[in-house]
């Protein structure tokens, strides 16, 4: 009973180096070396931050397929990322790209720190400046109230 457990909990573990089926392979090996070196920077769309390779949905397959199909007309690593981005949006990348609106992004935060630490350096130095408040005591009526209370 105890080797089923092992073999299905390694059976289990293994199971996204089976992905790729044989019949997605590749014949020329340049082609199909080229086609994991682009899969593993494809997002699976399904599985979220598992790249096609890796993952077995159907769609991470029609990926693979696809991007040995671009491989096979001849199209450059490059030109098939650039196809399957138009097709399916930068968020199918597992490491977007540095320039145009997610320059922003990358931006915002380094910015929004800064912008934070401004702020509160603002505020210390302007509350530093500012007057200590000083107690004003009591009025001699007070006094003269309290000390009533207190003899009681």
């Amino acid at each position: 009973m105890l080797n089923w457990i092992v073999v299905a909990l390694a059976v289990g573990l293994a199971a996204p180096a089976f992905a790729v089926q044989p019949e997605e392979m590749l014949d020329d090996p340049v082609l199909e070396e080229r086609a994991r070196e682009i899969s593993q920077d494809l997002r699976c769309l399904v599985c979220r931050n598992e790249n096609i390779d890796d993952s077995n949905s159907e769609l991470a397959k029609d990926l693979r397929l696809l991007v040995r199909e671009r491989l096979t007309e001849g199209d450059s690593n490059e030109e098939t990322v650039d196809f399957i981005v138009d097709r399916f949006g930068e968020y199918v990348l597992l490491r977007p790209r540095t320039g145009g609106t997610n320059l922003v992004l990358y931006l915002a935060g380094p910015l929004m720190l800064l912008l934070a630490l401004g702020v509160a350096l603002s505020y210390v130095r302007t509350r530093s400046k500012a007057p200590a408040k000083t107690e004003a005591g009591l009025s001699d009526e007070e006094q003269a109230r309290l000390d009533e209370i207190l003899k009681k």
